[in-house]
């Protein structure tokens, strides 16, 4: 295929990765305010496997996989999808849609620390630049008054890094892990796996199960978005640019998708956005370009994608 003719799609797919993961954060704040966080995450994970599955039989691709492959699938779906989704979604309840964007921009550093924890992986001067900055914009973002008199506000942030937790190690998981090869029957047995799992959550932490007839249209409106473009275009999306330009270009989502989510919550949520919010932004940003530009991690952005799309 000539290069003229995918231009459009190149376009089309940064818009997805742009703006339609950026508005995932809104997405989620108007279904949570109905429906129990496990139980919503795992609706919407649940019936984007099939839809995927569906996908994929359409195109001849085999789903059949073997027993490791599937094991490596639930845990991948767990860290990511249960635990790193399923308990930012429940965070929400507690803190603003802009904030949590803001805070989990700064992923990358998380992944990077727990690189040079657990694998031992040399830290380059500007990545170190990339962590100091990194830890200041967190720390101006999280003592805003603004954000301490909030009611049970720390308990969100505290959620919100438990999850980056799983996301970073379930990014160091799935690059060493024996994983279906097309990525379409590996997204689809994890959302499968991790919207099951998020399914028992609900049962174990007691959620209320709500009819889809009770839901209001918000909430419908809210879950078929999330269902077919958070969960589906954006991520085909996401790994078709992966194929079609370099990873530094597609690693720009990291920037783009917290800015997004602040300009749509204060837009449709009236939530507030103070100087210090955007001070704390600038500089987190930054620092996430400067890790973000050392070739060796740029790649990292690729496994924030499998599932992250995600919240």
């Amino acid at each position: 295929m000539d290069s003229e003719p995918k231009l459009p799609l190149v376009i089309g797919a940064f818009f997805a990765i742009y703006v339609i993961w950026g508005s995932t954060y809104l997405l989620n704040k108007i279904a949570v305010t109905e429906l129990p966080p496990f139980l919503l995450a795992g609706i919407r994970f649940t019936t984007a496997s099939i839809l995927i599955f569906g996908i994929a039989m359409a195109m001849g691709k085999p789903l059949k996989i073997s027993w490791r492959q599937l094991l490596n699938t639930i845990i991948a779906g767990f860290l990511f999808l249960s635990f790193g989704n399923g308990v930012v979604v429940w965070a929400l309840r507690y803190v603003d849609s802009n904030f949590a964007a803001l805070v989990i921009s700064a992923q990358p550093l998380i992944i990077l620390l727990m690189m040079w924890m657990l694998q031992g992986k040399k830290i380059q001067p500007m990545s170190l630049v990339g962590i100091v900055l990194g830890i200041i914009g967190i720390y101006l973002l999280i003592a805003q008054k603004e954000v301490v008199r909030l009611e049970n506000s720390f308990t969100g942030i505290l959620m919100i890094f438990s999850a980056m937790l799983a996301w970073a190690y379930g990014s160091l998981f799935v690059g060493r892990a024996d994983l279906p090869r097309n990525y379409l029957v590996n997204t689809g047995y994890q959302m499968l796996t991790g919207g099951i799992l998020l399914g028992l959550m609900s049962v174990i932490f007691g959620e209320p199960w709500v009819s889809p007839l009770d839901w209001s249209a918000n909430t419908h409106w809210a879950m078929l978005l999330l269902v077919i473009f958070g969960s589906i275009v954006a991520f085909t999306s996401f790994n078709f640019l992966l194929k079609t330009v370099s990873p530094e270009k597609v690693a720009t989502n990291t920037y783009v998708n917290p800015i997004v989510a602040m300009l749509l919550g204060w837009y449709f949520l009236d939530e507030q956005i103070t100087l210090q919010s955007l001070m704390a932004a600038g500089i987190l940003l930054t620092g996430v370009y400067f890790i973000n530009t050392r070739k060796k991690l740029v790649g990292l952005s690729r496994f924030r994608g499998r599932g992250q799309e995600q919240v």
